[in-house]
């Protein structure tokens, strides 16, 4: 036997025991919601593209000069006609790529780090070069469309901080602790990276509202005030050391606390009835960590990565409703609290390897799951006291183990066509504690196949056909109640997990001196889709819809307007126009999916003024929801129409960047659109109607960027 068929055999060999061994090796190792590894060995800025770079654009730190970019967030947001697109799914387990963006050929795998954070710490300075390319065409598996690659050196030391305030003139609290700080350098081969972040957040809108009778007079006159306030302090830190033999490890950790606190207090004038007060509030408070890490080397020609990672969140919620009478009279209300753990532990392990021009990977994963809940519900009695009452569908916990394994495949089919395929499977076995607690287990398999075309310069196609295994909101389980809105969830432990056939159709033209524009056009067919569905108790909860569609197309681009004569100004763009269909539970009718966006419009105009180190821009925001369905209700709840936005900028004041931002000077409401019936909905009268168009109001915020 010749060497080569020997290597050829040990791979084979080394990916065999892989597949047989990782299950055990990942229940060891610990991993759930992390930040993602860090990045992969810097190659030299002279690095060549990979060989299969065909439809490959690069841009180098000269194409975003004007820009003056602090980061390589900034840059990749001003690559014309490209859309970062970050997995916000909170899906347990790691899996195949989702996010669009890699740094230095390496995937990104973050859960509590998300991906956005990442990008804003590495320094433009630290920026080789970014390549867009067709994901097809890379050795990642789960990549398709257009994707970034950033390309970094290795830094001695850096750092970079940002903050930002925000400040309403109408009910909301002023916002000034929204900020971090980050750090990031070489201690000999030893990379090192911290971060102190706080996530800050307010959110408000107020003034008068109706509830109306069926045949839509008066039947009361509301005036109140929505207020909320989210801060989320964390820290986190990361390692990274390369081997003289190519191993790169990777050590990372975060911890967070969130607090979010918030009022909804109302008067209330029912027509020829006795005034009212109701008071509503509620309370968040949770904390989690999170302890990843991952080690690559080399082994039988190829590379073995083995990645672990354990994540645990804690928290705890309260809400209180009370309405007392004007009159005097007993005052009436409720209190709902609930308690929740919930954790993660993740394995996973990847060996990949070259066969001539061809990609291979085999991976294997091992996730176990865990979530408990605690919840309570209490009335107000007539005395002022809350008295707690009966509500056992609210607590329990579920358990799941759940094993992945993959081949993938990836391959030039000629100097134009590149092919990537997947064949995997999963296997979870999910059981519930609490009332009328069941195991179950699935077995799903999954998998996609996808296709990158450059028939010419400029013009790159590229087609993804998937099978892919949607996971419980172990949530969904177990009931919940909604004081604010008078509604309830019963518990629900016979749900199953969706399946879905997902096609996109991707064409992205480069329009030279004009800029570059993407389409993708997307189709999503979905069986026993998550949704809420009338239950046996004669509630309503969390079920399973047979079948749902839902398709539509995406359009992204860059407009230059330099050919125009307006030198240094570009338009951005992003139209997403969708629709759905599915049978609804209840009535049998034909309808869409609740809460679609079914077309938003996203456009803004920046101007960086030539010869100078001021930029301002403007732009608009729309978006259009579907309504959402409960058994006695039907409503739309939604922020707009259409919300503007300014802004100025000089981009070197002392080195920092300094931006203004005003936002919906054009007066966008906070509107709700419900019809609550007596009964179900499809055969009961209406019981009243309520007709929400209340303020937001104007938008201030001021922001400050710098690196050290």
């Amino acid at each position: 036997m010749s060497l080569g068929r020997d290597l050829f055999a040990a791979r084979y060999l080394a990916a065999f025991l892989l597949a047989t061994t990782a299950m055990p090796l990942a229940a060891q190792d610990a991993r759930a919601t992390a930040d993602p590894p860090a990045s992969g060995e810097a190659p030299p800025p002279e690095a060549p593209p990979p060989a299969r770079a065909e439809g490959r654009q690069s841009f180098t730190a000269a194409d975003f000069a004007r820009f003056a970019p602090k980061n390589a967030l900034d840059m990749l947001r001003n690559v014309p006609g490209f859309q970062i697109r970050a997995d916000q799914s909170g899906a347990r387990g790691l899996g195949q790529a989702t996010d669009n963006v890699l740094v230095n050929g390496q995937r990104l795998a973050a859960k509590s780090d998300d991906l956005f954070s990442q990008l804003a710490r590495i320094p433009a300075d630290s920026v080789v070069r970014i390549d867009i390319v067709d994901g097809a065409t890379l050795s990642i598996p789960g990549l398709s469309g257009q994707a970034a690659d950033v390309i970094t050196r290795p830094d001695a030391f850096s750092g970079q901080y940002s903050w930002r305030g925000e400040a309403r003139p109408n009910f909301a609290h002023p916002g000034y602790t929204n900020g971090e700080v980050s750090v990031k350098g070489t201690a000999g081969k030893v990379e090192y990276s911290a971060a102190l972040a706080n996530n800050a957040g307010r959110g408000a809108f107020g003034g008068p509202y109706r509830i109306l009778n069926a045949d839509g007079t008066l039947r009361e006159a509301r005036d109140g005030r929505l207020w909320s306030d989210y801060e989320a302090p964390k820290v986190s830190a990361g390692l990274k050391h390369t081997a003289a033999n190519g191993a790169i490890a990777n050590l990372n950790a975060s911890y967070r606390r969130q607090y979010e606190d918030s009022r909804n207090d109302e008067i209330r004038e029912p027509v020829g009835g006795v005034s009212r007060r109701r008071d509503l509030g509620s309370e968040f408070r949770s904390y989690n960590y999170e302890i990843g890490g991952d080690y690559q080397f080399p082994l039988v020609g190829g590379k073995l990565k083995l990645i672990g990672l354990n994540r645990f969140d804690r928290s705890r919620f309260m809400e209180t409703a009370v309405t007392t009478r004007a009159d005097g009279g007993a005052p009436t209300g409720g209190r709902y609290a609930q308690i929740v753990d919930s954790g993660e532990v993740i394995g996973r392990a990847e060996y990949s390897w070259k066969e001539g021009k061809a990609d291979w990977q085999i991976a294997t994963e091992a996730a176990f799951n865990r979530l408990d809940k605690d919840a309570s519900l209490f009335d107000l009695d007539p005395s002022g006291s809350f008295v707690e009452m009966p509500f056992p569908q609210g607590n329990g916990g579920v358990r799941e183990a759940r094993y992945d394994a993959s081949i993938s495949y990836g391959s030039p089919l000629s100097a134009k066509l590149s092919l990537q395929a997947t064949l995997a499977a999963e296997h979870s076995t999910i059981g519930q504690t609490g009332p009328l607690g069941i195991g179950r287990s699935f077995f799903r398999p999954k998998g996609s196949l996808s296709l990158a075309w450059a028939p010419e310069k400029g013009l790159d196609i590229s087609l993804k056909v998937a099978r892919a295994v949607g996971q419980l909101n172990f949530g969904d389980f177990l009931g919940r109640v909604f004081l604010d809105t008078g509604n309830q969830n019963s518990s629900n432990f016979r749900l199953v997990p969706d399946q879905a056939w997902n096609v996109d159709l991707a064409f992205k033209k480069d329009l030279a001196k004009w800029g570059s524009t993407n389409l993708r056009l997307f189709y999503r067919r979905v069986t026993d889709f998550v949704g809420l569905v009338p239950l046996p108790d004669g509630g309503e909860g969390r079920g399973n819809i047979p079948s749902v569609k839902r398709y539509g197309f995406e359009w992204t681009s860059t407009f230059k307007l330099e050919p125009l004569g307006f030198d240094g100004a570009k338009i951005d763009s992003n139209v997403i126009l969708q629709t759905s269909s599915l049978i609804d539970p209840l009535t049998g009718e034909k309808r869409q999916l609740d809460g679609l966006g079914y077309r938003s419009i996203d456009v803004n105009l920046r101007h960086d003024i030539p010869r100078s180190d001021w930029a301002w821009g403007a732009g608009f925001q729309h978006l259009a929801v579907t309504a959402y369905h409960r058994l006695n209700e039907v409503g739309r709840d939604v922020e707009g129409p259409i919300f503007d936005f300014y802004f100025i900028e000089h981009k070197d004041v002392f080195g920092m960047t300094l931006r203004l931002d005003v936002v919906n000077l054009a007066n966008a409401r906070r509107t709700l659109y419900r019809t609550v019936y007596t009964g179900r909905r499809d055969s009961s009268p209406v019981d009243f109607i309520e007709d929400q168009s209340r303020l937001i109001g104007p938008i201030f915020r001021f922001g400050v960027k710098g690196n050290f």
